[in-house]
Order: structure tokens, then C-alpha cells, then sequence
């Protein structure tokens, strides 16, 4: 089964948006769309600030990554400012989905013979 998202009108997908596909597209009601979205999303939160890596086969994986302090500087002012040590979660797109999103920015950049 494939979801599509033609319908989808902002640049960004939003949870909504997501919660509308699956009740539209799969059958779902509503309220078990809304949550079903929350709860995938829940869980990925809950696994990242456990510190564990989230992968999704296909699609790509998420990591959490320790950055240590470092010297910094006010790009306005010029001022030596310390960047604290913290934890940021990174995403790297899979070989599939990078050859997906590849396939269609060159499908993108064809001209199109019907308006020629």
C-alpha cells in the first residue's frame, strides 16, 4: 500500500497533515490516526533521549551525538563566547531514500514535452 501526499499544500508535512493521510488513505478514524502518529513520534523521542539510535529501514537512521564545549564567537559583536557541551540528534538519509530523492530531482529537472 502507498500513501500519497499530492494533496499536501505547505512546504512542510505536519503531524496533522500525516493523522489526515492515514484516516483519508487508509481508513482509519480520526482519533486512531491522531494517535497513531503521536505514538510513532513519542517513540522515537523516547528512544533518542534514551540515548539509543532509531533506524528505519528504508528511510534513514537518527543518532544522538555528544559535541563537546568549545570556544565560540558573537558573529555581531566579535566576542569569545563558550559553547557549552550538549547532545544533538543527527539524521542520516538511507541509500534507498537518497536514491529516491536523487531519481526525482532528475525527474524534476527534464523538460516537459507537453509544454514544449
Amino acid at each position: 500500500m502507498e500513501i500519497t501526499i499530492e494533496a499536501v499544500e505547505t512546504p512542510a508535512l505536519t503531524k496533522a497533515q500525516l493523522s489526515d493521510l492515514l484516516f483519508e488513505q487508509i481508513g482509519l478514524n480520526k482519533r486512531e490516526a491522531k494517535d497513531m502518529v503521536e505514538a510513532f513520534f513519542n517513540l522515537i523521542s523516547a528512544r533518542l533521549i534514551a540515548g539509543e539510535d532509531v533506524k528505519i529501514s528504508g528511510f534513514g537512521h537518527f543518532q544522538i551525538r555528544d559535541k563537546a564545549p568549545r570556544p565560540g564567537r558573537n558573529p555581531r559583536t566579535g566576542e569569545a563566547i563558550p559553547i557549552e557541551a550538549r547532545r544533538v540528534a543527527t539524521f542520516h538519509a538511507s541509500a534507498k531514500l537518497k536514491e529516491r530523492i536523487q531519481a526525482g530531482a532528475k525527474r524534476d529537472a527534464e523538460p516537459d514535452p507537453h509544454t514544449a
